[in-house]
Parts: C-alpha cells; structure tokens; sequence
C-alpha cells in the first residue's frame, strides 16, 4: 500500500512539473496526500498499535527536512483512522535515546523532543488547532485565530475535551545508559471537539482537510545522568531539527496553505481507495505564492504589485492570472477558476475564500 501511495505521489509530482515547470513551484514541492479510511474493530489507546485496523492502514511518507535541505536523522512515519467518534493518530518515531523532561500540561512541549500534529478543517488558513506531545505523555494544545504572520489571537487555554493519548516506548525513558529503538504515540481526539473548525458539524467523509505534521528533535547532553539540550561554548541552545510529513521549504509550520491534504474514505480499512487534490488547489498554491511575496516585501509593495498583476501561469494547460483589488478596508488577492468557474480569494489578512 505504502509503495502504491507513493508512486501515484510521484507520478502526480511528475505531471505537475510538465504542465508548470515555472519558478514559483521550483521553490515548493507540492502537498503530500495521505487517505484515512474507517476503522475494522475497537483501538485500544495504549501506544501499541496492535489492532487489525492499524495492521491494515497504510504508513504516510516518510517525514522529510523541513526547509528541504538535509537528511533527517531519524525515521518518523504517521498512520490515521476515523469512527463514528474520533480521528486516531498513530505515529513511529525512531530514536536511540528516548528522553523528556516537561510534565506540566500546555507548557512549551517542543523544548523538549516532540510529535506535533496541525489541523485546518476548512483549509482556510484559519481558526486550526496545534497538539504536541512529549515521551512523558505530556500535552500542549492550542487554538490559533490566524498564523503568526497575520497577528491572531493564541487560545493557549483551548484544550481538546476528551482526548486520549498514550507512548509507549521501545527501550527506556531518560536512561542514558543503553540505547533505545525508538517510540510511538497513539491519539484518539472526537469529532465534536474537531467539528468546531468546520463548516459544517458532520463528519467530513468522502472530503478533504489540512494536516501538518512535524517533529522536533534536539541535540542533547548528559549531565549528572540526566539529559538536557545541548549548548555551545557561549552557552546557546544549538538549533533544533524540524522533520515534517509534507514540506513546508521554510523553518515555519504556521504556514497552512502548505500542509498536507487527508481524505477522509467512507470505506473500511484494507480497501482500495483514490484520492486526486482537486485543480482549484494548485491554484490557491500559487495565489499563497503571491501573498507570501506580498506580506515579505515591505518598502517594494507597489512594486511587487505590479509584479503579482503583470505576470500568469499555466496551470493544467489553462493561464491563470491574478487581480489585486483595493477596497476601504485593505485588499484582496483574487481569480476565476478556469476549472469549475468557482471565484477564489486570499483577503489582506490571508484568509482563503472559495465561491
């Protein structure tokens, strides 16, 4: 299944370069896909992730650098499910020193080594949630009103009701003594807390949502035989590594518009099934391509304006052409689908708007 998966990703990839083959998309490599079917018995939230039903569901791509520069050291790889109730996570995390130091619910969880999951229902590009959690089974989850470029409110309060999680690991905890295998985690998060996002209070079958997925994995040192974060000789925490499901191309996860794509299958687990992301995204692609110039260029913006109007792109054989229209209240990115005459839109403060 894994290696099916990633050939119709390939071959996607392959067509997509044909038909743009233009600068703007040489400095993104499209979304990845993964396809989430239902459930064949009860999971059992216990890290282990023996059910038939996890035996059965396909393993993601393998999570790659976040800027796209460098080989993670590590393997990582996710698998989802979905009930009458909840969407499961099931994630493998390789690591020959399984470490963590934060117990307290909400703190900072990614200074320590995480898994960390980004969930945009409507993909709008607002109103998602972010859920980190550490070895020690300790959680940070958080509702954003707008990324961090577009100044939103941070609901650091949020929680997600009723949320199971569980690690298991493959080795030791906190023991620098031996080398371990690794660690896995097991979610269960309900429906009712996810539809909050939504455009709708259904669950989402046979449709689509956004999904990042990242791991953040530091250096570390052992004092008195305890780990930490590794230093450098002036006393700085030397850089994370950042390994992501779908590439973000910059050191920044709060960039919705380019998280991966879910389909959510009616069918049973072990059942074929397809997925295709629809025309209109690959456009919205290159409209955040734009807006992404706009919001970065600062003294040039009458200039990259004129930019942003003066050029096309063709994609899918059609020429796509983008309009910048002011209004008393801002501006506005917006174009007419060539592929389902739909209008499409990214308003000042980067909310996507489809009608």
């Amino acid at each position: 299944m894994e290696n099916v998966l990633s050939n119709k990703r390939t071959i996607s990839i392959i067509l997509f370069l044909l038909y743009l083959g233009t600068a703007w998309l040489a400095a993104q490599e499209p979304p990845r896909t993964y396809i989430a079917h239902k459930t064949l018995d009860e999971l059992i939230i216990d890290g282990h992730g023996n059910e038939a039903s996890w035996q059965r569901a396909a393993w993601s791509d393998t999570f790659i650098d976040i800027e796209g520069v460098k080989e993670p050291t590590y393997k990582t790889q996710m698998k989802m499910l979905w009930d009458d109730t909840c969407l499961y996570f099931f994630a493998k995390l390789d690591e020959p020193h399984v470490w963590a130091t934060l117990k307290k619910r909400d703190t900072v969880i990614f200074y320590n080594n995480d898994f960390e999951i980004f969930i945009d229902p409507d993909g709008d590009t607002h109103n998602y949630m972010e859920f980190e959690m550490n070895a020690l089974n300790t959680l940070w989850d958080l509702f954003l009103t707008k990324p961090y470029r577009n100044h939103g409110k941070v609901l650091d309060s949020w929680d997600i009701q009723g949320i199971k999680t569980a690690v298991h690991i493959d080795g030791t905890l906190n023991n620098p003594n031996d080398n371990d295998i690794g660690w896995s985690i097991e979610i269960a998060i309900p429906w009712e807390v996810l539809k909050e996002a939504n455009t709708h209070n259904n669950i989402p079958v046979k449709e689509y949502w956004r999904f990042g997925f990242s791991r953040v994995n530091w250096e570390f040192e052992v004092i008195d035989g305890r780990y930490f974060r590794k230093k450098d000789e002036n006393g700085e925490y030397l850089p994370e590594s950042n390994w992501v499901w779908s590439p973000q191309g910059v050191i920044n996860m709060h960039e919705p518009e380019k998280w991966g794509y879910v389909y959510f299958s009616e069918k049973d687990v072990g059942e074929k099934e397809s997925f295709t992301i629809p025309n209109d995204e690959f456009i919205k692609w290159y409209m955040y391509t734009a807006y992404r110039e706009l919001l970065s260029s600062e003294d040039n913006f009458e200039s990259t304006k004129r930019m942003v109007q003066s050029r096309s792109e063709s994609i899918f054989g059609k020429s796509i052409k983008i309009h910048f229209e002011e209004h008393s209240t801002g501006w506005n990115l917006r174009t007419t689908s060539p592929f389902t005459g739909k209008k499409l839109m990214i308003k000042e403060d980067g909310k996507f708007i489809m009608e």
